[in-house]
């Protein structure tokens, strides 16, 4: 299943914890972002769910410009705070099992929503998902194969121009993502929903150790900067409350 932003999306698979949720807190909003906007609403999706846009990022000699990126997610957990470890608890976190789906990240200024959960009443002090490459042959991954046969042996894909040559850049990085919420998403009585923003920074992808941008075709399989590349999209997430989608921390 690939995201469209435009839905309020009828998958709300909502796992209550096992020793029974506390009562229903607020409904929240998971958005993405790559920019962060302090005067523009969130950007629109076209009524194919699209977010049509394209982010360029100069290092005073280089030009990268990223047309299209996508990413393979297969589950979000919310930690609770009392929970430790939601491998070690997994009663005490609420679990979106939405996987694999496709993600195509919003390259304009703002958070995009690309889907929603109810929380039950409590302190969320994280948010767990794991970065999927797609099997070949697991049956949980079969309908997604079916649908993105592309995507087999991969779990993100970004197309572009480097200094005006056309990339097209791919991994089969498979990793789970822990990025602390602070301060911690408190849904208690009375409120009635809220957003929490997962911020990619794109900039920071294709970028060497002395900030120089690198050709992200050599970050492909097998070619020079792919582990690099690889250590890099692990660090370029967090999460955070973003009560007004301007994908921005603190807002």
């Amino acid at each position: 299943m690939k995201f469209k932003a435009g839905w309020t999306i009828a998958i709300l698979l909502l796992l209550a914890c096992e020793n029974g949720a506390g009562p229903l807190g607020s409904n929240v909003q998971v958005s993405f972002a790559t920019r962060s906007s302090s005067a523009s609403p969130p950007a629109a999706a076209g009524l194919d769910g699209s977010t049509p846009a394209s982010d360029t990022i100069r290092d005073g000699t280089n030009v990268l410009v990223i047309t299209k990126a996508e990413i393979v997610l297969r589950e979000i957990e919310f930690e609770r705070q009392e929970a430790g470890n939601c491998d070690a608890n997994p009663a005490a976190c609420e679990d979106v099992e939405l996987g694999p789906v496709l993600v195509d990240l919003p390259l304009t200024p703002g958070a995009v929503q690309r889907f929603q959960v109810d929380l039950p009443q409590g302190t969320y002090v994280e948010v767990e998902f794991e970065i999927h490459k797609v099997s070949d042959d697991d049956p949980a991954d079969a309908v997604f194969r079916q649908q993105h046969p592309d995507f087999i042996d991969k779990s993100i894909r970004v197309q572009g121009t480097f200094n005006g040559q056309a990339f097209v850049f791919e991994t089969d990085l498979n990793v789970d993502q822990e990025l602390d919420l602070v301060p911690p998403l408190v849904i208690g009585e009375g409120v009635s929903g809220t957003n929490v923003t997962i911020f990619v920074s794109l900039a920071d992808w294709f970028k060497g150790p002395d900030g120089k941008l690198l050709d992200p075709a050599t970050g492909n399989k097998g070619q020079p900067n792919e582990s690099l590349i690889k250590n890099n999209i692990q660090r370029s997430m967090e999460a955070f409350e973003d009560r007004d989608g301007d994908g921005r921390r603190g807002s």
